[in-house]
């Protein structure tokens, strides 16, 4: 699936990574041995190795602040920032993780629509291709309806929208790999109702015309030849030029009501 998630969210977290004044950070060594450090080193510490595209270590040192420095100010920002810090290192889990801690403890603050967007593109990362099972994939789609749902208004919510269309679409996908493979075992009904929840659920995604031809050979299987033809009839409405009503043509065709 192509990726529309890293830019949008590196430039949405930029505001959240200003460091603290004070000192700045020594060696690798310092950065990872955890020993207590105030606030400034600690949080400088993470936001330096940041930068350098070390997000692993990145994401310790800012887990480390809110452990050492729970009540400060920083701590807020830190958590987030875990967050962002394990998406950029592709540690998805841990990602949602700290994201979901962060909207637990401080469901109302400002920054609680990104954390609710970064869950939701944590998700949408691990999607796999259609021959796998799609839990993460529904969990995608639930996570990014609910940033457009309580968000509306918001970056956020606008990137969500373009990602909620290709994550329907790609559990369109899958019902229509189901689909298939029950019409090659000739299981002709466990088919047809594939292809009848890909026109019913996810009508608008690129899958819907080979659905409605598929519906119409497994109608035509079937022996209900009445329903092959109304298949047909909203294939020729709504994508009259396409390859897949040409073939349903043909197929209603030899077999005269």
């Amino acid at each position: 699936m192509h990726k529309l998630a890293r830019p949008i969210a590196i430039a949405l977290a930029a505001a959240l990574i200003a460091p603290l004044a004070g000192c700045a950070t020594s060696g690798k060594k310092a950065d990872t041995k955890y020993v207590a450090r105030d606030v400034d080193t600690l949080y400088n510490a993470a936001k330096e190795r940041l930068d350098k595209g070390q997000y692993k270590i990145a994401a310790a040192l800012f887990d480390e602040v809110e452990r050492q420095h729970p009540y400060s100010t920083w701590a807020r920002r830190a958590q987030l920032m875990s967050a962002f810090s394990y998406y950029l290192a592709r540690q998805y889990p841990e990602s949602i993780q700290s994201a979901q801690r962060f909207l637990s403890i401080h469901p109302g603050n400002k920054d609680a629509p990104y954390a609710l967007y970064l869950i939701g593109v944590d998700y949408y990362e691990q999607i796999q291709d259609v021959t796998r099972d799609q839990k993460i994939t529904q969990q995608a789609l639930d996570s990014l309806d609910e940033v457009v749902r309580r968000y509306p208004g918001t970056p956020y919510a606008a990137d969500a929208r373009l990602k909620i269309d290709l994550v329907r679409d790609h559990l369109g996908g899958k019902e229509m790999e189901i689909g298939r493979f029950y019409q090659r075992r000739r299981d002709w009904l466990a088919a047809t109702i594939r292809f009848r929840k890909v026109v019913d659920e996810y009508q608008t995604t690129t899958h819907a015309p080979e659905a409605l031809m598929r519906l119409t050979e497994s109608y035509l299987a079937l022996g209900v030849p009445e329903e092959a033809r109304k298949a047909a009839a909203v294939l020729g409405a709504n994508y009259p030029g396409s390859k897949w009503y040409e073939r349903a043509y043909a197929l209603v065709q030899k077999h005269p009501a």
